[in-house]
């Protein structure tokens, strides 16, 4: 210890004897009364045995290792059965070097896929960077077929409603063909007669509407003329139902006599032959319709122009804007009781028009199926059209009537009393002029139009 030689120990000192290294000192004998001396400790050095080589130190060394001068460790000897013996220590092992490389090698993510159960979900802990957990794919899928079945739900109602409003529609042959007919003109051409028949009003809606009681055969109360060009502005021409026309068969008569001599198809066939221009579409809607429609619709908003006091057609109203009622609004458009008469009722039916065309197409009633369902059920279930025409065609021409429309009348020279009575003259050479630039698509000349 304390830096001694590990090969050296100290031992006590003792006599000779043969083969059993120096003899050791006489110890005196202990002092009477006192303590016996102590003898002072001897090193004594280990040296070679005899007939041994010299010794010295070696490090230690691993199990595997063979130590230098020795014999190395003989072959595997084979055991029973051919089979080689257990080894005798373990193979000389070759160190590799470390090799340390700029980055890690990239790893590609395998993603957990286990059909028999679902996978748990990540700890706090398992969050990297401390964020949430994402959400499963699962979830995302049922959104998305949810989305889908939505989608499909709602193209289903789309298609049954269109189907089932086209089979309401009530058609008739409006539009015949006939001899030395008008032939293809620029644009699309409606032709829109609000009608004065009583049928399918009972006596106490009739009342209430104040249509007068049955008058025999039905006429128009209004004839209106759509026009829409190739480009630029619908226009909306009012045919006045007192304008002194040639009805075929019938001679010079009221335009509203060929309704009721010969309904729809002698009306268009006098209005193609009276303008020049060929009618694509017809419409017919009736008094218990037009007033079905405007509380469909909970009423239009209306600016009167004049107070209109008429009891022939159970109106009396300010001048202002206000909200129309159904049976209001049909006397509004029915009514004649003002200074000019035919004149300011044409101008109160585009005026009106126009108002329920844009409640109609708003999106307050399109996007909302509780107002838009019963307005277009009560509108195709109240209209008469030509056989030829669906409710996607009703569907283009409210859209055009949508926007910017130009609302006038056809060119008047005046009046003048006939055989037929009273009757409305149209302008020469003006209404001429009118009709030719409608049917080559042209706008109309500003002279002609009264704005």
């Amino acid at each position: 210890m304390n830096g001694d030689d590990p090969r050296i120990r100290r031992v006590p000192p003792h006599s000779g004897a043969p083969g059993r290294g120096p003899a050791r000192r006489p110890v005196p004998p202990p002092p009477q009364g006192g303590r016996p001396p102590v003898e002072p400790p001897q090193v004594m050095r280990r040296g070679p045995a005899p007939g041994r080589p010299t010794e010295r130190y070696e490090p230690p060394r691993a199990w595997s290792q063979t130590p230098d001068g020795r014999p190395a460790p003989p072959p595997r000897q084979q055991g029973r059965g051919g089979k080689p013996a257990p080894p005798t220590h373990a193979p000389t092992q070759r160190p590799v070097p470390y090799r340390e490389s700029g980055h890690a090698p990239r790893q590609r993510p395998v993603p957990y896929r286990d059909d028999r159960r679902r996978p748990p979900p990540p700890r706090d802990g398992d969050l990297p960077y401390g964020g949430a957990a994402p959400r499963p794919r699962r979830r995302k899928r049922r959104l998305g077929r949810w989305f889908l079945a939505f989608l499909l739900v709602l193209l289903a109602a789309l298609v049954y409603g269109v189907v089932s409003l086209d089979g309401s529609l009530k058609r008739i042959d409006a539009l015949g063909d006939y001899e030395d007919r008008v032939g293809n003109t620029a644009g699309t051409n409606w032709l829109l007669v609000g009608s004065d028949s009583r049928a399918g009003l009972s006596e106490d809606e009739a009342a209430g509407l104040a249509t007068g009681g049955e008058v025999g055969d039905a006429r128009t109360d209004t004839i209106i003329l759509v026009h829409i060009p190739p480009s630029g502005r619908t226009t909306l021409v009012s045919l006045p139902r007192d304008s002194y026309v040639s009805i075929p068969g019938y001679g010079q008569d009221k335009l509203n006599a060929a309704f009721a001599f010969g309904g729809a198809p002698l009306l268009t066939q006098t209005v193609e032959t009276a303008t020049g221009l060929r009618i694509d579409h017809y419409a017919e809607i009736g008094f218990a319709g037009f007033a079905g429609v405007v509380d469909a619709l909970g009423g239009i908003d209306v600016c009167v122009p004049q107070a209109i006091n008429d009891p022939l057609a159970g109106i009396d109203i300010a001048a202002g804007c206000q909200e129309l009622n159904g049976p209001q609004a049909l006397g509004f458009v029915r009514s004649r009781a003002t200074a000019l008469a035919d004149i300011d009722r044409m101008n109160n039916q585009r005026l009106f028009l126009s108002a329920l065309l844009e409640k109609a197409t708003s999106p307050a009633t399109l996007l909302n199926p509780f107002a838009l369902w019963p307005m277009a059920g009560k509108t195709a279930g109240s209209l008469t059209v030509d056989s030829g025409d669906h409710i996607w065609d009703l569907g283009r021409l409210a859209w055009a009537l949508r926007g910017d429309t130009l609302a006038t009348t056809v060119p008047v020279g005046g009046f003048e009393d006939t055989d037929s009575g009273n009757v409305v003259r149209w302008a020469d050479p003006g209404a001429d002029r009118f009709f030719e630039a409608l049917a080559n698509g042209d706008p109309i000349p500003a002279d002609l139009t009264g704005q």
